[in-house]
């Protein structure tokens, strides 16, 4: 079978199961810039591909009170993420605290966005971001985080990095672990790390998880970064299925949806990998990772039983 066909099939599966399975997914991190159009097409796709939650944060030129009134529209489906992208955040700005603080008490949040540590430029979309975890916008975030009761999501793009960068970076990353020991420290994008070092990292420190973002073969094919790829075939690698099934507790579904092309092109086709994965694993590791890390990290009210 062509490649565009099997996917095609997957797809259609996909949205089969979707209305037939008891599993059902919280997409734990995603962005939405102003470019999309109408955000209710959000929700249909989320209807379509059973997520029944996701952690939307603004971005771009879309505002973050454009995300609370959808949210509003939408309770339980859209949980609001505080923003951190931006300008401010990248010049280190002043603005940036001031707009960190203005969200954070407001108390209409029910989560914060990833902060950006390492981004390698994306093109013209998005330019290089270094932060270092030391840095007092990223400890800023950090203190938000803990005093909400968020996962603190940060973004490390170690395969991006040289030699030099990647040792200073993951260093500050581990203080910031060792430093916060009982408070969940998010990774996005598995931080295109292998599983041997995400291995390594989970037996190090309890407090450490893994976002798939953008680990599936949708997206590491149409782009020209080195994401990590969880995938062989329709289901997960083997070391990356033994990792997972060792310790499900560290894993949580994530898309990561950025673009107006992931919303309207890309999305069933990662859901369709995403649940032919999930349904490859012991049902009890797919619940934690489908839904039930999501609930338990960010105080989410459970579905159903299944």
């Amino acid at each position: 079978m062509r490649p565009g066909a099997l996917l095609a099939a997957l797809v259609g599966l996909s949205i089969f199961c979707a209305a037939a399975s008891d599993l059902y997914f919280i997409d734990a991190h995603s962005q939405v810039d102003d470019e999309l159009g109408k955000l209710e097409l959000i929700i249909r796709r989320m209807d379509e591909a059973g997520v029944r939650s996701t952690i939307l944060a603004a971005r771009s030129g879309m505002r973050s009170e454009e995300i609370l009134a959808f949210a509003e529209a939408h309770p339980g489906r859209i949980l609001p993420a505080v923003r951190t992208k931006g300008r401010a955040h990248r010049d280190n700005d002043p603005a940036y605290f001031a707009q960190l603080a203005r969200q954070v008490e407001s108390k209409r949040f029910r989560a914060i966005a990833e902060v950006l540590l390492y981004h390698a430029r994306k093109g013209r979309k998005a330019p290089e971001v270094s932060v270092l975890p030391e840095d007092e916008r990223s400890q800023a975030a950090l203190r938000a985080a803990i005093a909400n009761r968020w996962p603190f999501v940060i973004h490390i793009e170690f395969a991006s990095l040289g030699t030099d960068g990647r040792s200073r970076f993951l260093a500050g990353m581990e203080k910031i672990l060792d430093a916060h020991p009982e408070h969940p420290i998010m990774l996005n994008h598995l931080g295109q790390l292998d599983p041997r070092e995400a291995g390594r990292l989970i037996e190090a420190h309890r407090n450490l998880y893994f976002l798939t973002a953008h680990a599936n073969p949708v997206m590491t094919l149409q782009s020209k970064q080195p994401w990590t790829n969880m995938f062989s075939g329709e289901t997960l690698s083997r070391d990356w299925r033994a990792l997972v099934i060792r310790h499900p507790e560290r894993f949580v579904f994530a898309l990561d949806n950025v673009w107006a092309e992931h919303w309207k092109v890309f999305y069933a086709e990662q859901m369709a990998y995403w649940r032919a994965a999930l349904n490859d694993l012991p049902p009890e590791v797919a619940r934690a990772v489908a839904h039930g890390n999501a609930e338990r990290l960010w105080h989410i009210p459970p579905g159903p039983a299944n």
